[in-house]
This record gives structure tokens, sequence and C-alpha cells, in this order.
């Protein structure tokens, strides 16, 4: 059940990215690489000889399209958010293709923040998006997700949400929980935890450099038919690293990761809500832990 709901999941849009309200355009592109490792068998857990790699190119992109302030300082914002990813891998030795040598995901959304109170806000979001392995394009590649995010802010440096998110990954649309917590320090040593996405503990050097010590949870999905049924193709990744960060401009930054990956798989369900709640038999597909780097740019623009 809970590859399953992670597969869902992947078809969002990044939300601890597009969290906080911009008064003017922002973006990120971030490449990533993952040279070929050993696929294991999930059937009895053996590390075989067949191999695969990992390449995505990603884009993330906020036009605030109305922004508006309280008395209080707080902002009311809609928005439109683009983001698109494209995978490459490349596979060998395997006997029979298993998994997709593409993948993409492309989404196009508007958001809502306003604040409700001294103390919360509330997040409304809906995209649309193609999520696709490119061999054969239809209706069915293309799913629609909305949701409503009630977030408390405790201080300036901790908040916890929590809402129904619609989405239409299983075929009809279903409401599944969705939860946003994000807490981080202030000061030269710096603490981040923000779910779903991943960690990161770093020291500021100075207002140019920072180093930190990251962990990442991301994934794609794309839709799949087989045996002439429609079904949904989930890759997730846990990576490990450092990263420094550094401030070219007082808009513009750069991030170069090198790490490890921790868990790389794929899971596989039919377009059924009951295959969510459903318990596999058999682990799913993974590959052996390798190295990874990763770099991105993030801009933002007054």
């Amino acid at each position: 059940m809970k590859r399953n709901l992670l597969t869902a999941f992947c078809c969002l849009l990044p939300l601890g990215y597009w969290i906080s309200a911009q008064s003017g355009i922002s973006a990120e592109l971030k490449t990533e690489y993952i040279p070929s490792s050993n696929y294991i068998r999930p059937e009895d857990s053996l590390k075989t000889n067949s191999k695969s790699d990992f390449k995505r190119a990603t884009l993330n992109l906020s036009i605030p399209l109305s922004v508006k302030k309280d008395s209080a300082g707080r902002i009311k914002a809609w928005s439109m958010l683009l983001s698109g990813s494209y995978a490459k891998m490349s596979h060998k030795n395997y006997e029979t293709p298993l998994f997709p040598d593409q993948m993409l995901n492309a989404q196009v959304g508007l958001q809502h923040i306003r604040p409700l109170g001294k103390k919360w806000s509330m997040m409304m979001m809906a995209s649309v998006g193609l999520y696709t392995d490119l061999e054969r394009i239809s209706s069915d590649d293309i799913l629609g997700q909305g949701g409503v995010l009630f977030i408390r802010h405790f201080n300036p440096n901790l908040a916890l949400g929590g809402g129904p998110v619609l989405t239409t990954a299983f075929g009809p649309p279903m409401v599944l929980p969705w939860i946003y917590f994000d807490w981080k320090t202030n000061g030269k040593v710096k603490f981040k935890l923000n779910f779903p996405e991943g960690a990161e503990a770093g020291y500021e050097f100075s207002d140019a450099l920072t180093l930190k010590a990251v962990v990442n949870l991301s994934g794609m999905v794309v839709e799949r038919n087989k045996d002439g049924k429609s079904t949904m193709f989930g890759y997730q990744q846990i990576t490990a690293g450092l990263r420094p960060e550094i401030k070219i401009t007082d808009k513009l930054s750069l991030g170069v990761t090198g790490g490890s990956t921790l868990v790389r798989s794929f899971s596989e369900s039919e377009r059924k809500i009951k295959s969510i709640f459903k318990d596999k038999k058999m682990a799913d597909p993974k590959f052996a832990s390798t190295f990874y780097v990763a770099v991105s740019l993030r801009w933002n623009l007054p």
C-alpha cells in the first residue's frame, strides 16, 4: 500500500518548492546523473548482471499572476506553475525489456495562497499533466490533481499543514491525505526538514557559500499499457550527499550535489482504487546503490 501511495504522490507538483509565495518570477533548473548499477531481481533479491543508469533534467517555474499584502505584511497571491521532467535510461544485459527508456512528466497548474488569521494560511492547487514513457501517447497519459492545504505557522521557522488532494492517477478520482511539515533554523548552522521532500543540515561559511548534507526523496510516474490494461509505473529514488550552494548574485544561486543513491526502485500497479490498498506479494524491482550527482540553478526575478 505504501509503495502505491508513493506512486500517486509522484504525480504532484513539487510542493516544497512552491509553498511560499513569490513576488516575482522564480525558477529552478536541475540536472541529475546516476551511473549504471546492477538490477536486483525482486523474486529472490539476487543482484544480476543487468544494469541501468538514470539521467534527468527538471525545470520548475512559478509566474505570479496577482500578489497583494495585507496590513500585517502577509501575502495573498495567485500564481501559475509550470513543471517538466525528462528522464533517459540506458539498459544493458536484460533478456527482455523491463523498464522504460524514457519518462516525461510535464504539468501546468494554478496555485492560490492566502492568510487565515494570524497563525494560519491556506494553499489551493490544481494541475493537469502528461505522464508518459513516450512510446505511445494517448488520453490515458493525462492526469489531473488538485488539493487544499491548511497550514499552521507556529513561528517563522516551523509550519505544519494537512488537507485533501484529489488525483486521477488510479482512474476514478480519489481523495488522498496531503501532509506538509517544514522546520528550519537560523544562524551559521542550519537544519531543515521538509516532508515529503527531504532534510538538510548545513553551515554558512559566508553570505555566498553554504555547505549542506542533504537527503532527498523524488520520483516520476508514467502510464503504460500492459496486456491491454492501463497501469501506473512509478520510479522512486532516495539520495544522500553533500551540496555546496553558491550565491552568485542576489537573484541567482548554484548548487552541486555529490553523493549516493540509498534507494532506487520501480513499482507497478493497476489503475484501480483497490490496488492502492493491496499488499504486494513480491518486493519492487530495484537497483544497487551507486554514485549520484546533481547540479541545480535557481533564480528569482523582481
